[in-house]
C-alpha cells in the first residue's frame, strides 16, 4: 500500500484511525476505526455526502463508538492494519484507479469500506 497515492485528507484519516486505536488501548486497525478516521478528518466532505444521502451522521458515530469500545484491549505492541482494513484500502485504491483518479480521496475510502463485508460497511448501509 503506497500512502503517497493518498490525498492529504485521506492520509489524515488513516493517521486518525491509528490515533483512535492507541487511545482505546487496541492494536488492530479495523474498518470501524478507518470509518471513524474518515468521519473525523473529512468532516465537511462526509457531512455533505451523508446529508445528500439522508444519513444521520450523529447516530452512525454513536454506533461506531460503541462498536470500537467492544474491540479487545491490549497493552504494548504497535497498531497494524487488520485483513479487512487492508482489503478496504486496496478496494479504495482500485476504485480510484477505475474512476481515473490519480489519488485516493476520502470518497474512495468510504466506497472501499462500503464495498467490503464488515461491520463498518453494514453500519453505513443501515444508516
Amino acid at each position: 500500500m503506497n500512502f503517497n497515492n493518498f490525498t492529504i485528507k485521506s492520509q489524515e484519516a488513516v493517521q486518525k484511525s491509528v490515533e483512535i486505536v492507541r487511545e482505546n488501548g487496541q492494536q488492530s486497525i479495523e474498518p470501524s476505526h478507518l470509518l471513524m478516521g474518515v468521519i473525523v478528518s473529512g468532516e465537511n466532505v462526509v457531512n455533505f455526502l451523508f446529508q445528500k444521502l439522508g444519513a444521520n451522521i450523529a447516530h452512525l458515530t454513536n454506533q461506531l463508538e460503541r462498536e470500537v469500545d467492544l474491540y479487545p484491549k491490549v497493552s504494548g505492541g504497535e497498531p497494524y492494519l487488520s485483513r479487512e482494513s487492508n482489503s478496504a484500502l486496496d478496494k479504495a485504491a482500485d476504485i480510484a484507479k477505475k474512476m481515473g483518479d490519480q489519488y485516493v480521496s476520502l470518497e474512495h475510502l468510504l466506497l472501499g469500506i462500503l464495498s467490503c463485508k464488515n461491520s463498518a460497511s453494514q453500519l453505513l448501509k443501515d444508516n
